[in-house]
């Protein structure tokens, strides 16, 4: 096959020490840069170190491609802010921002935000409506009237306007029908968990995993299993924010990681039951896991949000993996 351009979206755990989170942070922006991926995932949430929106024009600022894909849940601003924002970095950066539209929080965070008197059918609404406004914003030269059930603007306008090779795309990570509802009515990309069978389960654009790589695959399963270390503690972590949570994919996770064994086909999930990785790790060799970018691609997969651990070594062996499939 021809040279095919794979969006990849690096994203370090949430579940990091705070002294070092910037610093991680720009050590993926940067290992994006030299890789040619399209960027970054930026976590938004009450427990998030540093707002989104505000580390995303530190990247704009110090890297020379990286797009931000910035997290952005309706509960914590208004769709004009959001266009504010997106249409500011363009004219001071000239790049493309992408934009990961969420619902989900902790309960306890949706308790102190007033926000908790929600359905889960109703936050995705909000969503479809937020997503509405912003591209109106971005994309009308007129003013912008709409009147919603959790949203009225009138004769609202965005100055200056944006540049349609800079209009933001819109993904939707939840895996709900109400997530899929949204998606299909607002033409966003659709994302989805690495399922355990691969390709088989593979049903949209987008996919969520981290990948632990080695030159062989036995050398990969053995140091996988030394750096991702099963324990009690760390499970009883994973226990605790699925009590505190609504989302549909994380308990579709936990569900399918009764076994947490490390398929023969690479796919692994004990990461995530530990609570050291918010989505399955693919392991295996350089040249394996290249082979399942490439397969990925034939099957119209478009974008990856790719978890990674943020230090230089693990960067590189992932560097090479990712490398040794021909896209970039």
């Amino acid at each position: 096959m021809g040279k095919t351009k794979l969006r990849v979206f690096p994203a370090i755990s949430r579940n990091i020490d705070s002294a070092r989170y910037i610093d991680e942070l720009m050590r993926a922006a940067r290992f994006s840069d030299r890789n040619g991926l399209a960027g970054i995932l930026l976590f938004a949430g009450n427990d998030t170190l540093v707002e989104p929106w505000s580390i995303a024009q530190h990247l704009l600022a110090h890297t020379a491609e990286c797009s931000p894909l910035i997290a952005v849940n309706p509960i914590y601003m208004h769709p004009f802010t959001a266009a504010k924002f997106v249409s500011s970095f363009a004219l001071l950066y000239n790049r493309k921002i992408y934009l990961n539209t969420i619902t989900g929080t902790a309960a306890s965070d949706l308790h102190g935000l007033g926000d908790e008197q929600l359905s889960h059918h109703d936050r995705y609404t909000r969503l479809g409506e937020f997503i509405h406004i912003v591209r109106q914003l971005l994309a009308s030269t007129r003013p912008v009237n709409f009147n919603g059930k959790f949203y009225t603007t009138n004769n609202l306008q965005l100055r200056p306007g944006l540049p349609p090779a800079l209009m933001p795309e819109f993904l939707i990570a939840g895996q709900s029908d109400d997530a899929h509802r949204v998606a299909k009515q607002m033409g966003c990309l659709m994302m989805q968990m690495l399922p355990p069978n691969l390709e088989e389960g593979i049903n949209g654009p987008g996919v969520n995993f981290g990948i632990f790589a080695r030159e062989n695959r036995d050398e990969a399963r053995r140091e996988a299993k030394l750096f991702f270390q099963d324990s009690a503690e760390k499970r009883e972590l994973l226990k605790y924010t699925m009590e505190n949570t609504d989302s549909v994919w994380k308990r579709r996770l936990k569900d399918a990681g009764q076994n947490d064994e490390l398929h023969e086909n690479g796919y692994w999930l004990l990461p995530f039951l530990t609570f050291q990785a918010d989505c399955p790790y693919l392991v295996g060799s350089y040249a394996e896991i290249g082979a399942k970018l490439r397969r990925f691609v034939e099957m119209n997969v478009s974008t990856i949000i790719l978890d990674v651990v943020a230090d230089e070594r693990e960067l590189d062996h992932v560097g090479k993996a990712l490398a040794s499939s021909g896209l970039f």
